[in-house]
């Protein structure tokens, strides 16, 4: 990619996909938007308006909405995939069937595949081969991004040059991007804060305050660490954006935490999740992170008492004294 804008193509039509699309247009890219389902993009290109998504945030009337994916990714130079986890395999099933020789992909999802544990890169990389590949995380709530307040995220390759021109593409005044070359660490530091997300909004339904929710994210991002660094990543990502900084966002707002406070309140997953059509993408992350927990000999804690909330319908009183009475332990071992 060279000069200051770039043919750029944004697949997903989440609040998180719109953000970018819209963020990128702003920043007078030449920006094609994707979305998988005709009829909502019918309604999108009509009403300028994301009403499941991102509801009361302008489109631009100039940045293009297609459901034709030949047509968004013609002459893109740069891919954005903004596509739930569960469903980027499929997506770049027919990614593949389309000329894309020249192009170079970057990652936004937040997720683990459940059946095969990989992360997003490893499924683009089967799926597409040897292309180059980017992954972007960080604390990035959509709404406030698209309203232009202030944020920071980090765009991790082991392409160097790949991760310079992301970086360069993405920022702007209001929008700050750092590089890294951990992109094991940043996956997954997207990925794990899902789950304890989850715990913080289970405390936050049973009526916790400041104190434990302190000591969760604390705790919390030390398993997230523990796994990651047993997988391959660096420690000190899980300190940075990707990893502390997500899951503080993540902890104090956003559907994981709204999940986890409805079961906090005696709901059930069933009837949370047919009250949404949001993707929450920490329910199969937390199936994945117990696996690769297990797979790796990793202790998790706190992960696995969510996931004992979730699938096997453990009162969350009865997972919190699961989890404070646990044998006495240094904090640093």
């Amino acid at each position: 990619m060279t000069g200051s804008k770039t043919s750029i193509a944004v697949l997903g039509d989440g609040g998180w996909g719109t953000t970018l699309a819209i963020h990128l247009h702003r920043l007078g890219h030449r920006v094609r938007w994707w979305g998988a389902f005709p009829a909502y993009v019918r309604l999108l290109a009509r009403r300028r308006e994301n009403p499941k998504f991102l509801p009361g945030i302008a489109i631009p009337h100039r940045l293009p909405v297609t459901a034709d994916l030949g047509e968004a990714l013609q002459d893109a130079k740069l891919v954005i995939l903004a596509v739930p986890s569960q469903h980027l395999r499929g997506v770049l099933h027919r990614v593949r069937r389309c000329p894309h020789a020249g192009k170079a992909f970057v990652s936004v999802a937040k997720g683990i595949e459940t059946r095969t544990l990989k992360r997003m890169s490893q499924v683009m990389t089967e799926e597409l081969g040897p292309v180059p590949i980017a992954v972007l995380s960080g604390p990035n709530i959509a709404r406030e991004i698209a309203r232009g307040h202030p944020a920071s995220s980090v765009v991790a390759s082991t392409h160097a040059r790949l991760a310079a021109d992301v970086q360069h593409a993405f920022m702007s005044e209001r929008f700050r991007v750092y590089t890294s070359r951990d992109v094991v660490g940043v996956e997954l530091g997207g990925s794990l804060k899902n789950p304890v997300a989850i715990a913080a909004g289970i405390g936050d339904g049973l009526g916790f305050g400041a104190n434990a929710k302190a000591a969760l994210i604390t705790r919390g991002v030390v398993e997230m660490a523990r796994l990651g660094v047993a997988m391959g990543a660096k420690p000190e990502t899980f300190w940075g954006l990707s990893g502390l900084g997500d899951l503080i966002t993540t902890c104090l707002g956003g559907r994981n935490r709204w999940l986890g406070e409805q079961l906090g309140r005696g709901e059930r997953l069933s009837e949370v999740l047919a009250h949404t059509e949001m993707v929450i993408e920490g329910v199969e992350t937390t199936k994945a992170a117990v696996a690769l927990g297990r797979r790796s000999g990793v202790e998790l804690p706190i992960i696995e008492q969510v996931y004992a909330v979730l699938f096997r319908r453990k009162n969350p009183t009865t997972a919190l004294r699961s989890l404070m009475g646990r044998s006495r332990k240094a904090e640093f071992a």
